[in-house]
């Protein structure tokens, strides 16, 4: 695959354990729940599975895509494929782990956009896709925080 044309990402820390996130990103069907960018899961985490995602980007109505899972790795990550205008655009998502202690992780939340038409993507599109990845990445943030507390974790005061 070619380099990507334009990334766009979203990675912040959060005070749970890898576990505890991997719980959160990896239950498709409870995505209604907390997820802000995608209302609506379905399908299974299974390597050549598609998934039916409801895409709710500000300023946009709401949008079914349909992408293909490449990889997913517990505890690490999500990794899926969405081509649109007839293959000119090929987006690679993905939703990454990234352990700092037993108790604290990194969550990268981003997409590479490859293809002949993505020349023609806005700059302000790139910006509201970036603002709902930063939205679903404090939203996996607080559900993953509100999860471990349940779970009888106790992240640190400074961070919740």
């Amino acid at each position: 695959m070619s380099p990507p044309a334009f990334r766009i990402e979203n990675r912040l820390g959060i005070p749970a354990p890898p576990s505890v996130v991997w719980e959160v990103i990896s239950d498709l069907p409870r995505w209604s729940e907390w997820n802000p960018l995608y209302v609506k899961a379905d399908g299974q985490l299974r390597i050549g599975a598609q998934l039916s995602l409801t895409q709710a980007v500000a300023g946009q109505p709401p949008e079914v895509i349909v992408p293909t899972i490449l990889d997913w790795v517990p505890d690490s990550q999500i990794l899926w494929r969405l081509s649109q205008k007839r293959g000119f655009i090929r987006r690679l998502r993905y939703l990454e782990i990234d352990k700092l202690s037993d108790e604290g992780c990194i969550f990268s939340n981003g997409e590479d956009w490859t293809g002949f038409m993505v020349r023609f993507v806005p700059i302000e599109q790139r910006r509201t896709i970036r603002a709902g990845f930063e939205a679903m990445g404090e939203a996996v943030k607080a559900r993953a925080i509100a999860l471990w507390r349940e779970q009888g974790g106790a992240p640190t005061s400074s961070s919740s």
